[in-house]
C-alpha cells in the first residue's frame, strides 16, 4: 500500500477558512437543494482511451436516473472532478499518449461517473497534496489506491472499493512451490533495503526461527528492479512487494515470475470524499455497489489481472 505523511489538524484549519469563502463566493447547492435531473443537462462522459483495458466494460455502463437525479446541478452539469496520483501501476499509469490516466482506479471513476449519469474530469496530483484538495473544494473524489484508515477519516469519507495486502514474486511456474511466508524459512528473500519489504520479511523470518526453523536469508537492494533481477536470475527464491504491483509484472511473460498472493495482511483502499459531503459519498456507494451488483466492477478487475483485490460490498469508512 501507498504511505503518505498524515494530514496534519493545521492544514484542516488553513483550510477550512479557504472552502468556506469558495462555498460564499459560489453560491454552492447541498445535494437536498439540487434541481431534479429533468431541467438541467447532463455533463458528457469522458471518452475512454483507446488503450484502456477495461474499455468495453466501461462503455456498457448505464446510468441509473433515480442516482442522477439526487447529484448536485453543478456535478450535473459540469461533471466530477476526480483526483488521482499517476505511477502506481496497474492501479494508475499514463496510456500511451502520456497524456491520459489509465489503470483500475481510472477504470473504477468512469464507471461509477457513467453509473451516475455524469462526466468527469481526473487530474494527476501528488499524493500527498490529494486530501488537501477535497478540503479546498479543488476536487470531489479521489482515487489513488489509498488506504482507508481512522486518521485519514478525520477528514476524508471513504467509499471502500478494493483490497490490498502484499505477494512473493516467485520465478515462472513457482518450481519451489511458495505458498506462505513459512515455505520461505531458510531460503533467499530479495527485499527493498528501504521499502515495507525489509520489516515485512524480517517479521516473516522471525516466525520462521520461533518455530524452531532456520531464518530468511534476507538480502538488501536500492530497489525494486534489482530484487525482481535476484529472482529472475534465481540468485534469490522471491521478493516481496503490494499485490497488484506483483500481479501486474506477472502478467508480463517476458518478466519471467508469478505472483503469490500472501493471505491475512490485506487492508481496504478507499475512495476519498471531504467530511462536508456525506450526501455525495452515499452516491459514490450506491454507484459503486450497482457496478458490484451487475458484474461491471469484476470483469474491471479482471481486466487488470487483480480479481484478488475484490471486495463483496461497498462500506464506508470500513478501515481500521
Amino acid at each position: 500500500m501507498r504511505s503518505t505523511t498524515l494530514i496534519r489538524t493545521s492544514i484542516v484549519a488553513a483550510l477550512a477558512g479557504l472552502v468556506a469563502a469558495s462555498l460564499a463566493g459560489c453560491g454552492a447547492q447541498s445535494l437536498s437543494e439540487a434541481a431534479d435531473a429533468t431541467d438541467r443537462p447532463a455533463a458528457a462522459a469522458m471518452p475512454v482511451p483507446a488503450d484502456e483495458p477495461a474499455k468495453a466494460v466501461i462503455e456498457a455502463v448505464k446510468a441509473d436516473a433515480d442516482l442522477t437525479a439526487k447529484l448536485p446541478s453543478g456535478m450535473a452539469s459540469a461533471g466530477i472532478k476526480w483526483t488521482t496520483s499517476v505511477g502506481y501501476p496497474p492501479m494508475e499509469k499514463w496510456g500511451a499518449n502520456g497524456k491520459e490516466v489509465i489503470g483500475v482506479d481510472a477504470a473504477i471513476a468512469q464507471a461509477i461517473s457513467r453509473k451516475l449519469g455524469t462526466g468527469m474530469t481526473i487530474q494527476d496530483q501528488e499524493f500527498n497534496s490529494m486530501i488537501p484538495g477535497l478540503i479546498s473544494g479543488r476536487y470531489d473524489a479521489l482515487i489513488s489506491s489509498m488506504t482507508d484508515n481512522a486518521e485519514r477519516q478525520k477528514t476524508t469519507t471513504f467509499v471502500d472499493y478494493v483490497k490490498a495486502g502484499n505477494a512473493f514474486l516467485v520465478m515462472a511456474g513457482n518450481p519451489q512451490h511458495i505458498r506462505n511466508p513459512q515455505d520461505l524459512c531458510g531460503k533467499t528473500v530479495a527485499v527493498v533495503a528501504s521499502g515495507s519489504s525489509a520489516g515485512l520479511a524480517e517479521q516473516y523470518s522471525a516466525d520462521c526461527t520461533k518455530a524452531g526453523s532456520p531464518a530468511y536469508d534476507i538480502l538488501k537492494f536500492e530497489g525494486d528492479s534489482e530484487a525482481n533481477l535476484a529472482v529472475q536470475s534465481g540468485r534469490a527464491v522471491a521478493t516481496i512487494t503490494d499485490y497488484p504491483v506483483a500481479e501486474d509484472r506477472a502478467a508480463d511473460k517476458a518478466n519471467n515470475v508469478a505472483a503469490v498472493k500472501i493471505d491475512g495482511d490485506e487492508s481496504l483502499w478507499g475512495i476519498g470524499i471531504d467530511n462536508s459531503k456525506k450526501a455525495f459519498a452515499a452516491l459514490i456507494q450506491k454507484a459503486l455497489q450497482a457496478l458490484m451488483d451487475d458484474g461491471s466492477y469484476g470483469k474491471i478487475l479482471e481486466a487488470y489481472h487483480v480479481t484478488g483485490m475484490a471486495i463483496d460490498a461497498a462500506s464506508i469508512n470500513g478501515g481500521a
